[in-house]
């Protein structure tokens, strides 16, 4: 499958095994078709997931992730691209329903943006949250101790 997709698309993918855990690293210019692809041609046909992950030393300082599943060939497969801040990334609703929640939670956990998204907000957090709570920078105490003073006018247990 991955020498197919490397003749397909060239560089931009690079497939790796961590763990005996199968990912392919994708340039993220190729992440709307690419997903497509991984649905329609090789099966993958749920998305479990879709996370992020944080490196703000790094130029292109997020990791998008999406892990998808094979019923028909029992297998899982993660797909990573970078994005820098402010980038959004096309979003993954038209090709999987349940990426849906998945991108809100997402975008409501690093600010990371999914155009194309029918309804993109918050999910876990009130809507006049402040910031982004997964992000290894974010000052998750001072923000709390804000928000309770500020909406619920007493001191908060933190």
């Amino acid at each position: 499958m991955v020498r197919k997709l490397k003749g397909e698309h060239g560089s931009g993918i690079t497939a790796l095994t961590h763990l005996g855990q199968n990912y392919m690293e994708v340039d993220r210019s190729l992440i709307p078709d690419l997903l497509q692809l991984l649905r329609d041609d090789e099966e993958f046909d749920y998305c479990v997931d879709i996370t992020a992950v944080h490196y703000p030393k790094r130029e292109k300082p997020f990791d998008v992730v999406w892990i998808l599943y094979s019923f028909a060939r029992n297998e899982r497969i993660r797909v990573k691209t970078q994005i820098g801040e402010g980038e959004a990334i096309e979003s993954a609703v038209a090709i999987w329903p349940t990426a849906n929640w998945l991108e809100r939670e997402v975008y409501d956990m690093f600010g990371i943006k999914f155009e194309g998204h029918p309804d993109l907000k918050r999910i876990l957090l009130p809507d006049g949250w402040k910031g982004f709570p997964l992000r290894k920078d974010y000052g998750i105490l001072q923000q709390d101790q804000e928000w309770v003073q500020i909406n619920l006018g007493i001191e908060s247990g933190q």
